[in-house]
């Protein structure tokens, strides 16, 4: 099978294209047939080899956290009735990845495929929908009559978290800058402020109940930040850690995001209701992937990027 993969930690190019032994299903997982798979700036930073200590991968890795595709085989222990179903999932992300032809899913971690859109389109759902449903339902249990702040709202999980919040009722105050305006307009935002021009604590006049930060903030912006929520409010960040003012009432939660077969499974239901939309904003070859890496850490990319791979010459 062709994949790509990297040898060595390092610059995009250090991404390659292989051909490699098609994998076999073990116990408990299924082969699948990948149709898409997606960038994640977290996919970047292992192939930098910024995070080899908190996530070690085996050397050659075949990058990709996130996999749409149909299951051809499963090993043993795993449901046979998987067999030639369209499934999604969240990847382990020190496992080998889904930049391939195939890849192997461990079976617990399988949703089936939202069917109203594009199966490789359904790749952009996995760990982005994931970080947005833990945050947004699980962590701050968004309720109607809130007012959510989303912080990075332009990006593959700010434009889910966005949607969850406001279809729970939520008011949904947004940063985003004006190349992400528009789609963030979509995702049901009620102010959209361009944090290029205009700091968060002049355009936020009025306390919020939940603040999810999916940027990388100064200790300054991220008390800043901090300082918007009103009395038992809840700080939710993937990134910057927050810290509590000295009797400040305020709940702070560092979410790393966690594979959940059940809760993927109840977005794709969402996604197929019509509830929940998918933004992919371009897709490429699979063959492209170094030049994506570039793109993704120079900021030059906005919502999902879906990758596919080409068998036969043709996009599939």
């Amino acid at each position: 099978m062709r994949a790509i993969q990297f040898t060595r930690y390092g610059q995009p190019t250090v991404l390659e294209t292989v051909d490699l032994p098609r994998s076999e299903a073990g116990p408990g997982e299924a082969l699948v047939r990948v149709a898409g798979t997606t960038f994640n700036q977290v996919d970047a930073t292992i192939r930098a080899g910024h995070l080899a200590e908190a996530f070690p991968v085996d050397l050659p890795h075949v990058p990709g956290i996130d996999v749409s595709g149909t299951v051809v085989a499963v090993g043993e222990g795993a449901p046979a009735g998987l067999v030639g179903q369209d499934v999604v999932a969240f990847l382990p992300m020190t496992g080998p990845g889904a930049s391939a032809e195939f890849a192997i899913v461990p079976a617990e971690l399988i949703a089936p495929a939202p069917q109203s859109i594009p199966l490789a389109d359904a790749a952009a759902l996995a760990s982005s929908g994931l970080t947005a449903w833990q945050a947004i339902v699980e962590q701050a249990d968004v309720r109607a009559g809130q007012r959510v702040l989303v912080n990075g709202a332009g990006g593959g999980v700010g434009g889910f978290a966005v949607q969850l919040a406001a279809s729970a009722g939520a008011t949904v105050i947004a940063t985003a800058s004006a190349r992400s305006r528009e789609a963030v307009e979509a995702t049901g935002a009620s102010q959209i402020i361009d944090y290029t021009t205009t700091a968060l604590t002049d355009a936020v006049t009025e306390p919020v109940d939940v603040v999810l930060n999916l940027v990388r903030t100064s200790p300054a912006e991220t008390e800043a930040l901090v300082s918007l929520l009103k009395p038992g409010g809840t700080f939710v960040t993937t990134t910057t850690p927050g810290v509590v003012p000295p009797g400040a009432d305020i709940r702070t939660v560092s979410l790393f995001v966690r594979s959940d077969a059940a809760q993927l499974a109840r977005l794709a239901q969402l996604v197929d209701a019509s509830n929940l939309r998918i933004d992919v904003s371009a897709r490429h070859p699979l063959e492209e992937l170094a030049t994506v890496h570039r793109l993704g850490e120079a900021g030059e990319l906005r919502g999902k990027v879906v990758l596919t791979p080409t068998r036969d010459g043709a996009h599939v």
